[in-house]
């Protein structure tokens, strides 16, 4: 996966609660639970993170 570079996801809270972190490489979105960060990774391809976004925003 090479170096990425993860960002803390706005809709995460700062009480140490649910913590969602997110890298982009030029092929795709990976999303990894920031307290468990040597712990599994989920890659999106382009059309699925779109795919995401979408979901994500209708719901809000």
């Amino acid at each position: 996966m090479g170096e990425l570079r993860w960002f803390k996801s706005s809709y995460s809270g700062s009480g140490g609660g649910d913590c969602v972190e997110v890298a982009a490489d030029p092929d795709a979105a990976h999303v990894r639970d920031s307290k468990e960060a040597d712990g599994p990774v989920l890659r999106f391809d382009q059309d699925g993170w779109a795919a995401f976004l979408v979901l994500a925003a209708e719901r809000g």
